[in-house]
């Protein structure tokens, strides 16, 4: 079972990115869990958002405390949150950024992988909202779902021109992140 732990703030998007990779995950075949941690936050609160995908039933409720993937919708949140606890040092970090593990405040030898996706999202959605974009991120660097279960995903979320918008973003980061990797 691999355990993602999204964070951002609240209006970014970072729930939603949980849910759209829990379906892509079970249009891929597996089973997936995907639920947010937040209370009475107001927009632009930090906020937690967790997926968990697995060969096999998940028993598991609880938050995810220890996960393989940190995904991190806005950088500024290593100064106010600390994104790295509980971390698997084996497992990979995918930041919303241009800055470096040391400009992050992060030791060397994580696996950090960093891709500046909000210009992306403002020129292809207008608004710098970067879930879907952080997905293609995602999927490009771990090769864990499909871009097929990630539209689905989108599908199941959006509709009509956005839709097809949030697609068109994650095709680009996707195709960023596998250059990079």
């Amino acid at each position: 079972m691999i355990e993602v732990r999204f964070h951002g703030r609240g209006g970014q998007g970072a729930v939603t990115a949980a849910m759209i990779l829990s379906v892509a995950g079970f249009k891929d075949g597996k089973f997936t869990q995907a639920f947010p941690k937040f209370g009475v936050e107001r927009r632009g609160a930090p906020v937690e958002a967790f997926t968990r995908i697995s060969d096999s039933f998940i028993r598991r409720k609880s938050a995810v405390y220890e996960p393989n993937y940190l995904v991190v919708l806005d950088s500024t949140l290593f100064s106010a949150v600390d994104i790295t606890s509980g971390f698997q040092k084996d497992g990979m970090i995918i930041v919303n950024t241009n800055k470096s593990a040391k400009e992050l405040g992060l030791p060397d030898g994580l696996n950090l992988k960093t891709l500046d996706v909000s210009g992306l999202a403002m020129e292809m959605l207008g608004r710098d909202i970067v879930n879907t974009a952080m997905l293609g991120a995602f999927a490009g660097f771990t090769g864990l779902v499909s871009l097929e279960g990630l539209y689905k995903g989108i599908d199941d979320h959006f509709s009509g021109s956005l839709a097809e918008k949030n697609k068109k973003l994650l095709d680009k980061v996707y195709s960023l992140a596998r250059e990079q990797k």
